[in-house]
């Protein structure tokens, strides 16, 4: 009977390591049940799935369902500790792409804890992708099938609802930095809500959340204000607003159309995507009336 040296089992026990992790996935040997999530829909989604009893821990965004905020938090999407996170002693980790620092993501990577990445994006096929790709991670993909297209049926007929609002300017704005309104343009959660809405982003020619000089809003011209209602430590108040030299100039500034939304319903892309459109599109209807 041929007999494998030690060496050669190391070599059979690492060719079948990386026939696991290829195409990026790394295939547990049981499912895992220490799961920790990083990012306010990723947790939205954990829930939705009913598999929130695997969840160890959060970041701090997850505040949706109440019932997430009775999980340990292990820090802010962008400023994690890997201490933090590995103090929990997770068996997978389930991030929005982009948590950081980036050195963090590769700590915890190099210390052997399975790392699941969830694209972002901003429109119905980013809703769908996202779930599909936490229900294959937690190895429940009917269920993600099935979440997903309930979903996208929600916002679809969401968006049924939003006629009326083509040409209508909304900007978003999120936070008055040093006097200069801080704003979202393209390739932002922001303007793919906005668009859905059935309404146009009034800020152009610009990507990513920037400062605008007094020049660039007044030819935005936008003529509804769109703030998130929990702004944190970037709460503005409507006066702080409307009050601003320059959105005072505008449209919505001199009718003092300002509409609030929590920000991680408005902003979170997930499974309540299209509660959120249908509210926008009747807040910015009835802004405008």
């Amino acid at each position: 009977m041929n007999r494998l040296s030690p060496l050669s089992w190391l070599q059979v026990g690492l060719i079948g390591l990386l026939l696991a992790v290829a195409g990026g996935r790394l295939a547990l040997a049981e499912p895992a049940m220490r799961i920790v999530s990083v990012g306010g829909s990723v947790t939205e989604i954990v829930y939705a799935l009913g598999q929130e009893h695997r969840l160890v821990a959060r970041d701090t965004t997850s505040s949706f369902p109440p019932e997430a905020a009775e999980l340990p938090d292990i820090g802010y999407i962008r400023r994690l500790s890997p201490e933090g996170v590995l103090s929990v002693n997770p068996d997978l980790i389930l991030t929005e792409e982009g948590a950081g620092p980036p050195e963090a993501i590769e700590l915890l990577k190099q210390a052997g804890v399975p790392v699941v990445e969830v694209p972002l994006g901003f429109d119905r096929a980013a809703v769908t992708a996202k779930i599909t790709t936490v229900a294959d991670a937690l190895g429940v993909a009917e269920k993600g099938e099935l979440l997903a297209a309930e979903v996208d049926a929600r916002i679809g007929k969401a968006q049924e609802m939003t006629d009326g609002l083509t040409g209508k300017r909304v900007m978003f704005i999120l936070s008055l930095q040093g006097g200069r309104v801080l704003t979202a343009g393209s390739d932002t959660a922001a303007q793919g809500i906005i668009e859905l809405a059935g309404a146009t982003n009034a800020v152009q020619g610009m990507s990513g959340y920037k400062p605008l000089s007094d020049e660039a809003v007044l030819a935005a011209n936008p003529d509804v204000l769109l703030v998130m209602a929990n702004g944190g430590r970037m709460a503005l108040s409507d006066d702080d607003i409307l009050r601003h030299p320059a959105i005072a100039l505008t449209p919505a500034g001199q009718k003092a159309r300002l509409v609030r939304m929590d920000g991680m319903l408005m902003l979170g892309f997930s499974v309540r995507t299209g509660q959120a459109v249908t509210e926008l599109s009747a807040a910015l209807r009835d802004a405008g009336s």
